[in-house]
């Protein structure tokens, strides 16, 4: 058997299109839509707005961790918008979806996935073909081995569109229970795991995510959302806990065989 696993596709569908070569199943664990590319400036929703220059000052504010300073340039520049007549809900959905068609068209047959904290997953529905199943909180089996999904993120001050609560959070890995392989779109709460070393700063992890593993001993935890981990592997207890990586950049499945 051999399953290949994306996260953070961020808008990359010329590659997801070929991300199930050779593959009996596709995994993706979240983020399809590129609100903005902390690598190139001009990519994204936000550039396609607002340009460039503004996305570059944006970035730097949000490295910085000067998130109000962050918040304020963006309500100037989301009210230049509204002054248009512009609906800003409109446009956000108009260019998501756009991407969305792009890149479930680009899905192979079959493909599980579940949401990232940047997606929207009242969207997906209408975008989700026959071979591509949605799981969030719930299990699935794939050639003998049970595979568990929880999709979304923590709350931040970044305030992405699929940001939920702890006891939220907590609820959907409950659900899921006893699996050989846990997949999320964030990392348990390790911070080798959690902390991306260009943005220089602590993603948010789940505890829950870290006691489930703890507890019930999957073979493996896979997960994306730190683009840029300090460790891309730790082992906790008996379980392989790996982050599959920023497929936006890298193009490249991570493979799982048996």
């Amino acid at each position: 058997m051999r399953v290949h696993v994306v996260s953070d596709v961020h808008g990359n569908s010329r590659d997801l299109a070929a991300a199930g070569t050779g593959a009996d199943a596709l995994l993706c664990l979240g983020d399809l839509v590129l609100f903005l590319d902390y690598a190139d400036h001009s990519r994204g929703i936000f550039p396609d707005l607002f340009g460039a220059g503004n996305a570059s000052e944006l970035v730097e504010l949000r490295t910085a961790r000067r998130f109000e300073e962050a918040r304020a340039l963006g309500r100037r520049l989301w009210g230049e918008l509204d002054a248009t007549g512009a609906s800003r809900e409109s446009v956000i959905e108009g260019a998501v979806r756009k991407q969305y068609a792009e890149l479930f068209a680009a899905f192979p047959s079959p493909t599980y996935a579940t949401y990232g904290n940047v997606d929207i997953p009242r969207l997906w529905p209408e975008y989700a073909g026959d071979g591509v199943t949605v799981l969030d909180g719930e299990r699935v089996e794939i050639g003998g081995r049970v595979f568990g999904f929880v999709g979304g993120g923590l709350s931040t001050p970044m305030r992405t569109p699929y940001e939920i609560s702890d006891e939220e959070f907590a609820a959907k890995v409950e659900a899921v229970g006893e699996v050989d392989v846990l997949c999320s779109h964030i990392p348990p709460e390790v911070p080798e795991l959690c902390y991306d070393t260009v943005a220089r700063r602590f993603e948010r992890g789940s505890t829950a995510l870290l006691h489930a593993i703890r507890t019930t001993r999957p073979r493996y935890a896979l997960f994306g959302h730190v683009h840029q981990p300090l460790a891309r592997r730790v082992r906790v207890g008996a379980t392989e806990c790996i982050n599959v990586g920023h497929f936006n950049a890298t193009g490249t499945p991570y493979v799982m065989e048996w």
